[in-house]
């Protein structure tokens, strides 16, 4: 009888042990999550080697819990700082899983010019805007954009509806400066030069052509994507809007809307 007295008494001691013990972590952990803070950081997601171009496809988003004052001194890229890393090269070879960091990029120095940035094969032309056609100025150097053109043509048929036309001229464009302000040149002064007059875009060679003269002869306006989507869409390609099209497809524009709502 008396062993099993004190068989019962270690299990109780015991289960007070582990619940103190319990507690005690709990704390601990309270007291960490108060001096720590949660960031998202951007994520290799396959193997990739010295030089190699840094696509959309290739970065997620990683989520991690650290000191308040270690993200001052990491080197690590928060992940709303994606649109600074597409299209960089690698300084190093990466495996999948491992966090980027800076000293990975090769760098974009303004002894290498502007012209170091431009993929090759392609070419930077500079477009005007105004507020309204650069999405009030918020477009920044990496987003990419949808470029549409409104234009006014001859009233050749007698038939007013017919002199105006909006189309898409180019999708999934990349803006490479805005201003004059590109790569860790736009990162330095974005919070003292918002506002700017010209937006910079990558073209290809026989795409120039066409987008400068669309500029002198109408109005160009340009479309912010969703930066991981690099859909082309045949049906935007096959589309045009004028005033006759616009009466009648605005009921469809509708139902389509709330279509998608009732999807979403």
């Amino acid at each position: 009888m008396r062993q099993k007295m004190l068989l019962l008494l270690a299990v109780i001691f015991g289960l007070l042990a582990f619940m103190l013990t319990y507690k005690q972590l709990e704390h601990e952990k309270a007291k960490i999550r108060g001096t720590s803070e949660e960031r998202i950081l951007i994520q290799v997601k396959t193997s990739m080697v010295e030089g190699q171009e840094i696509k959309v496809s290739d970065i997620a988003p990683h989520r991690v819990r650290r000191e308040k004052d270690s993200f001052n001194r990491s080197r690590e890229i928060p992940w709303e700082e994606r649109a600074r890393v597409i299209g960089r090269r690698l300084e190093v070879t990466v495996i999948p899983g491992q966090l980027l960091q800076y000293s990975d990029l090769k760098p974009v120095t303004l002894r290498n010019g502007f012209s170091a940035i431009v993929k090759d094969q392609c070419r930077a032309v500079s477009i005007p805007v105004d507020p309204v056609s650069s999405v009030n100025n918020l477009i920044q150097p990496n987003d990419n954009v949808d470029v549409l053109g409104t234009f006014r043509f001859p009233d050749m048929r007698g038939d007013n509806s017919l002199d105006t036309v909006t189309i898409t001229i180019l999708q999934n464009v990349k803006v490479l400066a805005v201003g004059n302000r590109w790569g860790n040149n736009f990162a330095e002064n974005a919070d003292t030069q918002r506002s700017y007059s010209t937006v910079t875009l990558q073209l290809y060679p026989d795409e120039v052509e066409m987008v400068i003269f669309a500029s002198q002869k109408g109005r160009l306006t340009l479309s912010l994507r969703n930066f991981e989507d690099e859909r082309i869409s045949k049906d935007i390609e096959a589309r045009s809007v004028n005033f006759k099209s616009l009466e009648k497809e605005i009921p469809k524009y509708n139902k389509r809307r709330e279509e998608r709502r009732r999807v979403q």
